[in-house]
């Protein structure tokens, strides 16, 4: 907890600014129509919103409260991740993460390790691992499971959430058997008859139902822990696909106790969780527009991963499947009406062609019934079937997507889908070209929430390697300021933000970040790299760089700060 009275009290003591100015920085901000500003300094008012943009041919004003040295760095709107997890991202901090490990014996060490290194928990959970990164060639089971813990509990979630891995002693907790049948929307495997240790999407709820929920203080200390990652990677606001009550009470917490710095854009997990938190009506923009609940998630299939995407035609590597179908025709539409009703966005996971047929047949028919802006989201629209591109350029859809699944994703789609399926893959400069609106986010924890890996994929897609070269279907580039848009003027629009943050131009929250490379001038490898020097929110530092504040402390007295 020294952690969080240590953040709140950075909030309490930053000063209220009026007429503060940031200067001697390469300034790149978008306008409302995505075309580059350029500027050399910034004047922040007393309400922490952004003035005035001055070059080196205007005069500065003989006012001001204070003044900082931008030092020469490249300043950036705070970058906004379009679809993440934050709850989600701080428990990874705090419990077994298995994203670095490359095969089952390295997973299985890992597991090893860290239950005996916490004798005192219960039950030993994470999430993070990956067959397909592996190479395993199948899904892990229970009795690999067990060679490493076998006396305690262990549920591990998949790196995207979609499949939950246990070992005997949790399927015993939980009462699963040969007997136990697959659920509405989820999937048992098996092997010879009996539960493997896998459970696909519902089914996850089998086993996971049984582990101890997290504490309150629990909640704040990963809240306190996604926040300082995030900020420290240059993200000043994430949209949180799927907050629960838990989670809301959570951020109000942070709210109420001065610490919360990141601005959070909640879509709730399901009907029932948007009414609880938010009642009749989208919540207000709380804490200086730093917290709101507008919108719902929901799910229609499932991951690529796990054979969960919902797909027209079988796995081109499961012949017998299709994927999972989460809601009906009517379903999905009943609740997309029940959302719109009261003024809600939603917000619909969908990542084989099927689900996205399914949803953009269903905005097509409903977007008739509504004059307002609804601003229909499809989260990830990773396998699109080429016939229905076009579509995604009408009645204002949006389509939420994460570059760096595209490099994570790649060999295992050739494998799941075939060839001729790839057409309307991860289709970035397709669905721009076909008037639809992108919004660029990460999925963290599936992903890091390293924005500038994202960046750099989307506009070379390449990996971090620079595999392959000149890109996996490279027609499906955009370019860097079509990226940039994504991760800043697009993610705010696609969360009805576009007024607040996303841009540095006047009437904006002064969130911004000073980096040491130009994202429009450097190489895809250098853009990778870059360093988050410093992050402000609303006109105030919320992160320094250790090296930053090093040369700070160097300083005369006197000297801009």
């Amino acid at each position: 907890m020294k952690k969080l009275f240590a953040l709140a009290m950075l909030a309490m003591c930053a000063p209220a600014f009026a007429d503060g100015l940031v200067e001697n920085v390469n300034g790149i901000t978008l306008d409302k129509d995505g075309k580059v500003l350029r500027f050399n300094a910034i004047l922040v008012g007393k309400d922490g919103k952004v003035t005035e943009l001055l070059t080196k041919k205007d005069k500065l004003p003989k006012q001001l409260d204070f003044r900082h040295d931008g030092r020469g760095a490249t300043m950036l709107p705070g970058l906004i991740d379009a679809h993440g997890h934050v709850m989600g991202l701080g428990f990874q901090q705090l419990t077994l993460d298995l994203s670095a490990t490359n095969s089952l014996v390295e997973a299985q060490a890992a597991i090893r390790d860290y239950a005996a290194k916490n004798p005192e928990r219960r039950w030993i959970i994470g999430r993070g691992w990956n067959q397909e990164k592996w190479g395993l060639g199948r899904f892990p089971t229970a009795a690999d499971l067990d060679v490493a813990v076998s006396d305690r509990p262990v549920w591990l979630e998949r790196v995207d959430g979609h499949a939950g891995w246990a070992n005997n002693r949790a399927m015993q907790i939980a009462g699963v058997t040969a007997a136990s049948k697959s659920p509405p929307g989820g999937r048992i495997e098996l092997v010879g008859g009996n539960p493997s240790g896998i459970f696909v999407d519902a089914a996850s709820e089998l086993v996971g139902k049984f582990v101890p929920a997290p504490k309150p203080a629990e909640r704040d200390l990963a809240l306190g822990e996604a926040q300082k990652k995030l900020l420290a990677q240059g993200i000043t606001a994430i949209a949180d696909m799927g907050t629960s009550m838990d989670d809301w009470q959570s951020y109000r917490r942070a709210g109420d106790g001065g610490w919360l710095s990141i601005r959070i854009f909640g879509y709730a997990g399901g009907i029932d969780n948007m009414i609880a938190i938010a009642g009749p009506r989208p919540t207000p923009w709380l804490y200086d527009d730093k917290l709101r609940l507008g919108g719902v998630k929901l799910y229609l299939d499932g991951a690529l991963g796990s054979r969960g995407a919902w797909l027209k035609k079988p796995y081109a590597d499961a012949p017998g499947q299709t994927g999972l179908q989460f809601l009906a025709t009517a379903e999905i539409r009943n609740l997309m009406v029940r959302a719109s009703m009261d003024g809600f966005q939603t917000a619909i996971h969908a990542i084989g062609d099927a689900a996205n047929a399914e949803v953009i047949s269903a905005v097509e028919e409903l977007a008739a019934s509504y004059n307002g802006d609804q601003r229909w989201r499809i989260e990830h629209v990773q396998i699109v079937d080429p016939v229905d591109l076009q579509k995604l350029g009408k009645h204002g859809i949006i389509s939420s997507m994460q570059p760096v699944h595209q490099t994570s994703d790649r060999t295992m789609a050739e494998a799941r889908l075939g060839q001729e399926r790839l057409k309307g893959a991860y289709a970035w400069q397709s669905i721009a070209k076909a008037g639809g609106k992108l919004a660029f986010g990460s999925d963290v924890p599936v992903e890091s929430a390293d924005p500038f890996a994202g960046l750099a994929t989307a506009m070379t897609r390449e990996d971090a390697a620079g595999q392959p070269f000149g890109g996996w279907r490279p027609e499906e580039r955009v370019t860097r300021e079509q990226a940039l848009a994504g991760f800043t003027i697009g993610a705010a629009y696609a969360a009805f933000a576009e007024t607040k943050v996303g841009s540095l131009t006047p009437g904006h929250h002064a969130d911004f970040i000073l980096i040491d490379v130009d994202p429009l001038l450097a190489s895809p490898s250098e853009l990778r790299k870059a360093v988050v020097k410093e992050t402000w929110v609303g006109g105030r530092p919320v992160y320094k760089n250790a090296a930053v504040i090093a040369a700070g402390e160097n300083r005369k007295d006197g000297e801009t700060r």
